[in-house]
């Protein structure tokens, strides 16, 4: 089984930082950087905002503590945004592609 990972970072260079780990341990196949992504949030009980970068991450339902614990080791924030969307269907190729690329 295949997810989609979605994680909110500070800016480009920690988006990149963590893109690039993940990519390097196979724990992902391929990671979109979103930027300029407007967040509101309760924080230490107001309202909050943030821009902030999104990433997009592919792979394996089975790699999720993995990169989790990657994600958290390398993100700056006391809480960190790591939600996981299973994918109900993919075309066959880039099934294939996914299942060849994460370990």
């Amino acid at each position: 089984m295949f997810i989609v990972v979605l994680v909110t970072v500070p800016g480009k260079k920690v988006a990149k930082r963590i893109a690039e780990e993940l990519l390097l341990q196979r724990t992902a196949a391929c990671i979109n950087i979103l930027k300029d992504v407007d967040s509101l949030f309760w924080w230490q009980g107001r309202i909050d905002k943030a821009k902030e970068h999104l990433l997009v991450i592919k792979t394996r339902k089975s790699l999720f503590s993995k990169l989790k614990k990657i994600v958290e080791r390398l993100h700056p924030y006391q809480v960190v945004e790591i939600i996981a969307l299973p994918l109900a269907d993919i075309n066959k190729k880039y099934r294939d592609w996914l299942k060849k690329e994460t370990s």
